[in-house]
């Protein structure tokens, strides 16, 4: 557990205490994702640029005067599809990465607003209540979450 979250003594009971470690859990889950998409779409971006500079070079420039011999000539070369099958791969693995950071914000996005709805279940003496504002605070200034709003 989070030092912040085991620091917040009886502000909160161990169930909220859960409840926030496993939404910032979630957070850093969906920020993995998010980091790990932007990352595969630049190198598959990277790479078609790269795959097009190529083509141009080594078969679209010499060769522009007949399209059977830029066929003939693409389809000789064997690196053509090498660079072809490793271009879609990266193009695939860019599309599975935006389907995990979709679902991980999904995730995330329920328990941050569950958290938001049952605020005042989870802080339930008046005590507790007056001090929540130290808690969601603490987690939008030290985790990025925002717990005072149900919208992003």
């Amino acid at each position: 557990m989070e030092l912040e979250i085991e620091n917040l003594d009886d502000r909160t009971d161990p169930a909220t205490k859960r409840m926030l470690q496993n939404v910032i859990d979630r957070k850093k889950k969906f920020d993995r994702y998010k980091s790990r998409h932007l990352m595969s779409v630049w190198v598959t971006i990277g790479l078609i640029s790269v795959y097009f500079y190529y083509l141009y070079i080594t078969v679209l420039k010499p060769y522009s005067y007949s399209f059977a011999e830029i066929f003939s000539v693409y389809v000789q070369n064997s690196a053509n599809l090498y660079f072809l099958i490793l271009t879609v791969g990266t193009y695939g693995l860019m599309i599975l990465f935006k389907e995990k950071r979709e679902k991980a914000e999904k995730e995330y996005q329920a328990l941050r607003c569950e958290i938001v709805d049952r605020s005042k279940d989870l802080w339930k003496k008046e005590e507790e209540w007056k001090n929540r504002h130290i808690v969601f605070d603490m987690m939008k200034k030290k985790f990025d979450i925002n717990l005072f709003h149900e919208n992003k």
